[in-house]
Protein backbone atom coordinates (compact mmCIF):
# COMPACT_ATOMS: atom_id res chain seq x y z
CA UNK A 1 0.00 0.00 0.00
CA UNK A 2 2.91 2.25 0.84
CA UNK A 3 4.38 1.54 -2.75
CA UNK A 4 0.96 2.56 -4.17
CA UNK A 5 0.55 5.58 -2.34
CA UNK A 6 3.97 6.77 -3.00
CA UNK A 7 3.20 5.68 -6.95
CA UNK A 8 0.15 7.98 -6.50
CA UNK A 9 2.02 10.86 -5.15
CA UNK A 10 4.50 10.75 -8.13
CA UNK A 11 5.00 14.03 -9.81
CA UNK A 12 3.65 13.54 -13.39
CA UNK A 13 6.42 14.97 -15.73
CA UNK A 14 4.89 14.15 -19.21
CA UNK A 15 2.94 18.28 -18.44
CA UNK A 16 5.91 20.12 -17.95
CA UNK A 17 8.13 18.68 -20.88
CA UNK A 18 5.43 19.74 -23.15
CA UNK A 19 5.52 23.20 -21.38
CA UNK A 20 9.29 22.86 -22.37
CA UNK A 21 8.91 22.27 -26.31
CA UNK A 22 6.39 24.77 -26.57
CA UNK A 23 8.78 27.47 -24.24
CA UNK A 24 11.80 26.39 -26.56
CA UNK A 25 9.68 26.76 -29.73
CA UNK A 26 8.37 30.20 -28.90
CA UNK A 27 11.89 31.04 -27.70
CA UNK A 28 13.42 30.29 -31.24
CA UNK A 29 10.30 32.04 -32.79
CA UNK A 30 10.93 35.48 -30.95
CA UNK A 31 15.03 35.28 -31.67
CA UNK A 32 14.56 34.61 -35.00
CA UNK A 33 12.28 37.74 -35.50
CA UNK A 34 15.19 39.74 -33.30
CA UNK A 35 17.60 38.66 -35.74
CA UNK A 36 15.44 39.45 -38.49
CA UNK A 37 14.60 42.86 -37.36
CA UNK A 38 18.29 43.21 -36.50
CA UNK A 39 19.17 42.50 -40.20
CA UNK A 40 16.44 45.17 -41.28
CA UNK A 41 17.79 47.46 -38.99
CA UNK A 42 21.09 47.30 -40.54
CA UNK A 43 20.37 47.25 -43.36
CA UNK A 44 18.63 50.54 -43.23
CA UNK A 45 21.37 52.19 -41.67
CA UNK A 46 23.36 50.82 -44.45
CA UNK A 47 21.36 52.70 -46.85
CA UNK A 48 21.37 56.20 -45.02
CA UNK A 49 25.01 56.24 -44.66
CA UNK A 50 25.50 55.43 -48.17
CA UNK A 51 22.94 57.83 -49.09
CA UNK A 52 24.56 60.00 -46.93
CA UNK A 53 28.08 59.12 -48.67
CA UNK A 54 26.38 59.82 -51.89
CA UNK A 55 25.21 63.67 -51.06
CA UNK A 56 28.74 64.42 -49.10
CA UNK A 57 30.08 62.94 -52.80
CA UNK A 58 28.08 64.83 -55.15
CA UNK A 59 28.57 67.81 -53.41
CA UNK A 60 32.50 67.60 -52.81
CA UNK A 61 32.81 66.83 -56.71
CA UNK A 62 30.53 69.72 -57.89
CA UNK A 63 32.41 71.95 -56.32
CA UNK A 64 35.75 70.50 -56.82
CA UNK A 65 34.86 71.11 -60.47
CA UNK A 66 34.13 74.39 -60.56
CA UNK A 67 37.44 75.20 -58.56
CA UNK A 68 39.85 73.12 -60.76
CA UNK A 69 37.75 74.84 -63.85
CA UNK A 70 36.60 78.60 -62.86
CA UNK A 71 38.83 79.34 -59.89
CA UNK A 72 42.66 79.87 -61.42
CA UNK A 73 45.12 80.79 -59.73
CA UNK A 74 45.08 78.89 -56.00
CA UNK A 75 48.07 81.32 -54.44
CA UNK A 76 45.57 84.52 -54.86
CA UNK A 77 44.45 84.39 -51.50
CA UNK A 78 47.14 82.71 -49.82
CA UNK A 79 49.29 85.37 -47.43
CA UNK A 80 51.21 87.84 -48.73
CA UNK A 81 54.75 87.94 -48.76
CA UNK A 82 55.07 91.06 -46.60
CA UNK A 83 53.10 93.39 -45.19
CA UNK A 84 54.23 95.60 -47.51
CA UNK A 85 52.98 94.03 -50.46
CA UNK A 86 49.28 93.85 -49.10
CA UNK A 87 49.08 97.17 -48.40
CA UNK A 88 49.95 97.71 -52.60
CA UNK A 89 46.62 97.45 -53.83
CA UNK A 90 43.90 100.87 -54.33
CA UNK A 91 41.76 101.75 -51.34
CA UNK A 92 38.47 103.90 -52.06
CA UNK A 93 37.71 106.98 -49.95
CA UNK A 94 34.03 106.11 -50.02
CA UNK A 95 32.99 102.28 -50.06
CA UNK A 96 29.44 103.22 -51.46
CA UNK A 97 31.06 104.38 -54.75
CA UNK A 98 31.32 100.53 -55.23
CA UNK A 99 27.62 100.71 -55.76
CA UNK A 100 27.84 103.26 -58.78
CA UNK A 101 29.31 101.13 -62.35
CA UNK A 102 30.75 104.18 -63.62
CA UNK A 103 32.34 104.66 -60.66
CA UNK A 104 34.33 101.58 -60.67
CA UNK A 105 35.01 101.84 -64.89
CA UNK A 106 36.59 105.60 -64.03
CA UNK A 107 38.73 103.87 -60.76
CA UNK A 108 39.98 101.28 -62.90
CA UNK A 109 41.09 103.27 -66.05
CA UNK A 110 42.65 106.11 -63.38
CA UNK A 111 44.20 102.61 -62.19
CA UNK A 112 45.38 101.66 -65.17
CA UNK A 113 47.23 105.38 -66.09
CA UNK A 114 47.72 107.31 -63.11
CA UNK A 115 50.48 107.06 -60.64
CA UNK A 116 51.38 108.76 -57.22
CA UNK A 117 54.40 109.82 -54.98
CA UNK A 118 55.54 108.10 -52.68
CA UNK A 119 59.05 108.68 -50.85
CA UNK A 120 59.94 110.85 -53.57
CA UNK A 121 59.44 108.32 -56.43
CA UNK A 122 56.57 107.83 -58.95
CA UNK A 123 54.82 104.80 -59.07
CA UNK A 124 51.61 103.34 -61.19
CA UNK A 125 48.80 102.45 -59.38
CA UNK A 126 48.87 98.46 -59.54
CA UNK A 127 46.34 95.98 -60.63
CA UNK A 128 45.28 92.82 -59.58
CA UNK A 129 45.01 89.91 -61.48
CA UNK A 130 41.32 87.92 -60.93
CA UNK A 131 41.53 84.61 -60.55
CA UNK A 132 38.12 84.00 -61.42
CA UNK A 133 35.78 83.10 -64.39
CA UNK A 134 32.69 84.81 -63.32
CA UNK A 135 31.32 84.47 -67.38
CA UNK A 136 31.66 81.23 -67.34
CA UNK A 137 29.99 80.64 -63.51
CA UNK A 138 27.24 83.59 -64.30
CA UNK A 139 26.46 81.24 -67.18
CA UNK A 140 25.90 78.16 -64.60
CA UNK A 141 24.36 80.06 -62.37
CA UNK A 142 23.29 84.02 -62.08
CA UNK A 143 23.11 84.14 -58.30
CA UNK A 144 26.81 84.19 -58.07
CA UNK A 145 28.22 87.75 -56.24
CA UNK A 146 32.02 86.15 -55.76
CA UNK A 147 34.20 83.83 -54.67
CA UNK A 148 35.47 83.39 -51.39
CA UNK A 149 39.14 82.23 -50.41
CA UNK A 150 40.56 81.44 -46.85
CA UNK A 151 43.97 80.65 -47.47
CA UNK A 152 44.40 79.33 -43.74
CA UNK A 153 42.06 76.04 -44.27
CA UNK A 154 41.88 75.76 -47.85
CA UNK A 155 38.51 77.08 -48.31
CA UNK A 156 37.37 78.09 -52.13
CA UNK A 157 33.76 78.56 -52.87
CA UNK A 158 31.93 80.26 -55.06
CA UNK A 159 29.07 82.74 -52.87
CA UNK A 160 25.69 82.96 -54.43
CA UNK A 161 22.63 85.52 -53.08
CA UNK A 162 18.78 85.03 -53.09
CA UNK A 163 16.07 86.51 -52.24
CA UNK A 164 15.61 84.56 -48.88
CA UNK A 165 17.95 82.51 -46.44
CA UNK A 166 15.80 79.52 -47.22
CA UNK A 167 17.01 79.09 -50.99
CA UNK A 168 20.63 77.71 -50.53
CA UNK A 169 20.74 75.85 -47.30
CA UNK A 170 20.31 72.85 -49.49
CA UNK A 171 20.92 73.62 -52.72
CA UNK A 172 24.34 73.74 -54.14
CA UNK A 173 25.55 76.11 -56.65
CA UNK A 174 24.04 74.39 -59.53
CA UNK A 175 20.93 74.18 -57.80
CA UNK A 176 20.90 70.77 -57.12
CA UNK A 177 19.50 69.19 -54.06
CA UNK A 178 21.83 68.66 -51.10
CA UNK A 179 22.38 69.03 -47.68
CA UNK A 180 26.09 70.57 -48.17
CA UNK A 181 23.97 73.35 -49.86
CA UNK A 182 26.02 76.65 -50.83
CA UNK A 183 28.23 79.21 -49.66
CA UNK A 184 25.50 82.48 -49.64
CA UNK A 185 25.58 85.99 -48.47
CA UNK A 186 22.44 87.65 -46.18
CA UNK A 187 19.63 88.13 -48.54
CA UNK A 188 19.04 92.06 -46.87
CA UNK A 189 22.74 92.52 -47.90
CA UNK A 190 24.42 94.70 -50.36
CA UNK A 191 26.04 92.70 -52.82
CA UNK A 192 28.72 95.24 -53.11
CA UNK A 193 29.71 94.58 -49.59
CA UNK A 194 29.35 97.85 -48.72
CA UNK A 195 26.92 97.24 -45.17
CA UNK A 196 28.67 97.86 -42.01
CA UNK A 197 28.42 93.78 -41.96
CA UNK A 198 28.03 91.23 -44.30
CA UNK A 199 27.11 87.92 -43.01
CA UNK A 200 28.35 84.94 -45.44
CA UNK A 201 26.88 81.48 -44.60
CA UNK A 202 28.31 78.12 -44.73
CA UNK A 203 27.27 74.38 -43.36
CA UNK A 204 29.44 72.65 -40.63
CA UNK A 205 30.37 69.52 -43.02
CA UNK A 206 31.80 66.82 -41.12
CA UNK A 207 33.66 66.03 -43.91
CA UNK A 208 35.71 69.21 -43.64
CA UNK A 209 33.99 70.91 -46.36
CA UNK A 210 32.17 74.33 -47.31
CA UNK A 211 32.59 75.66 -43.84
CA UNK A 212 33.40 72.30 -41.64
CA UNK A 213 36.81 73.34 -41.01
CA UNK A 214 35.67 77.41 -40.00
CA UNK A 215 35.90 75.83 -36.10
CA UNK A 216 40.34 75.76 -37.11
CA UNK A 217 40.14 79.41 -36.02
CA UNK A 218 39.57 78.50 -32.57
CA UNK A 219 42.89 77.87 -32.33
CA UNK A 220 45.54 80.97 -32.45
CA UNK A 221 48.04 78.86 -34.32
CA UNK A 222 45.85 78.92 -37.69
CA UNK A 223 44.68 82.84 -37.52
CA UNK A 224 49.02 83.17 -36.83
CA UNK A 225 49.45 81.21 -40.47
CA UNK A 226 47.41 83.35 -42.90
CA UNK A 227 45.06 86.09 -40.84
CA UNK A 228 43.20 87.29 -44.23
CA UNK A 229 40.41 86.04 -46.43
CA UNK A 230 39.39 87.44 -49.62
CA UNK A 231 36.25 88.04 -51.74
CA UNK A 232 36.62 88.36 -55.17
CA UNK A 233 33.96 89.61 -57.28
CA UNK A 234 33.62 90.87 -61.49
CA UNK A 235 35.24 94.11 -60.50
CA UNK A 236 36.41 94.43 -57.00
CA UNK A 237 38.54 92.13 -55.15
CA UNK A 238 38.38 92.42 -51.22
CA UNK A 239 40.84 91.43 -48.66
CA UNK A 240 39.79 91.10 -44.89
CA UNK A 241 42.06 91.08 -42.07
CA UNK A 242 40.49 88.10 -39.13
CA UNK A 243 39.85 90.55 -36.02
CA UNK A 244 37.60 87.87 -34.12
CA UNK A 245 36.35 84.35 -33.92
CA UNK A 246 33.54 83.63 -31.49
CA UNK A 247 30.86 81.31 -30.92
CA UNK A 248 27.71 83.63 -30.07
CA UNK A 249 24.11 83.79 -29.82
CA UNK A 250 22.28 82.37 -32.72
CA UNK A 251 20.07 85.68 -33.14
CA UNK A 252 22.55 87.78 -31.81
CA UNK A 253 24.29 91.44 -32.86
CA UNK A 254 26.88 89.44 -35.23
CA UNK A 255 23.11 88.91 -37.07
CA UNK A 256 22.60 92.91 -37.75
CA UNK A 257 23.57 94.36 -40.84
CA UNK A 258 23.34 97.73 -40.20
CA UNK A 259 23.88 99.72 -37.44
CA UNK A 260 23.94 103.64 -35.70
CA UNK A 261 27.24 104.91 -35.63
CA UNK A 262 27.40 104.57 -31.91
CA UNK A 263 26.14 100.55 -31.74
CA UNK A 264 28.33 99.76 -34.77
CA UNK A 265 31.65 101.21 -32.48
CA UNK A 266 30.52 99.08 -29.35
CA UNK A 267 29.89 96.05 -31.61
CA UNK A 268 32.99 95.64 -32.64
CA UNK A 269 34.51 96.70 -29.70
CA UNK A 270 32.34 93.94 -27.83
CA UNK A 271 33.35 91.23 -30.96
CA UNK A 272 37.37 92.09 -30.35
CA UNK A 273 36.85 91.63 -26.92
CA UNK A 274 35.13 88.38 -26.91
CA UNK A 275 37.40 86.60 -29.62
CA UNK A 276 38.80 83.27 -28.93
CA UNK A 277 41.68 84.07 -30.27
CA UNK A 278 44.18 87.14 -29.96
CA UNK A 279 44.72 89.79 -32.83
CA UNK A 280 46.45 93.10 -33.40
CA UNK A 281 43.23 94.82 -35.44
CA UNK A 282 40.95 97.17 -33.84
CA UNK A 283 38.10 98.04 -36.37
CA UNK A 284 36.71 101.67 -36.21
CA UNK A 285 33.01 102.89 -37.23
CA UNK A 286 34.12 103.47 -40.64
CA UNK A 287 35.54 100.27 -41.47
CA UNK A 288 33.85 97.21 -43.13
CA UNK A 289 33.54 93.59 -41.98
CA UNK A 290 32.39 90.59 -43.35
CA UNK A 291 30.91 87.90 -40.72
CA UNK A 292 31.63 84.10 -41.64
CA UNK A 293 29.06 82.00 -39.56
CA UNK A 294 28.41 78.62 -39.22
CA UNK A 295 26.60 75.93 -37.15
CA UNK A 296 28.04 74.04 -33.90
CA UNK A 297 25.34 71.50 -33.23
CA UNK A 298 23.63 73.59 -30.94
CA UNK A 299 20.35 75.47 -32.86
CA UNK A 300 20.86 78.13 -30.10
CA UNK A 301 24.79 79.35 -30.68
CA UNK A 302 26.80 79.72 -34.15
CA UNK A 303 31.13 79.88 -34.56
CA UNK A 304 31.80 83.16 -36.72
CA UNK A 305 34.72 84.15 -37.99
CA UNK A 306 34.89 88.35 -38.90
CA UNK A 307 37.39 90.31 -40.77
CA UNK A 308 37.76 93.66 -41.00
CA UNK A 309 37.94 95.10 -44.41
CA UNK A 310 41.71 96.19 -44.81
CA UNK A 311 42.24 96.59 -48.92
CA UNK A 312 40.04 96.83 -52.08
CA UNK A 313 42.00 95.79 -55.40
CA UNK A 314 40.65 97.00 -58.98
CA UNK A 315 40.57 93.26 -60.78
CA UNK A 316 42.03 92.91 -64.10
Amino acid sequence: MSGSRYADNRPDYDEPQEYRRKGSAAGTFFLTLLLILAIGVFCFTAWKLYGYYRAYKAGTDEYAALRDQYAGDEKAGQRPETEQQAAQGIILGDVTQLEDPETVKDTKEQAATETTVENNESKQLPLLKNPIDFAQLRAINEDIIGWLRIGAIDVSYPVAQAKDNDYYLHRTFEKQDNFAGCIFLNCDNSKFFTDQNSIVYGHNMKNGSMFGNLKKFREQETCDANPYFWIFTPTLIYQYRIFSTAEVSSDGAPYRIRFTTEDYADFLQTMAAQSVIRTNVSPGAQDRIVTLSTCTGNDATRFIVQGMLEQIYIAK
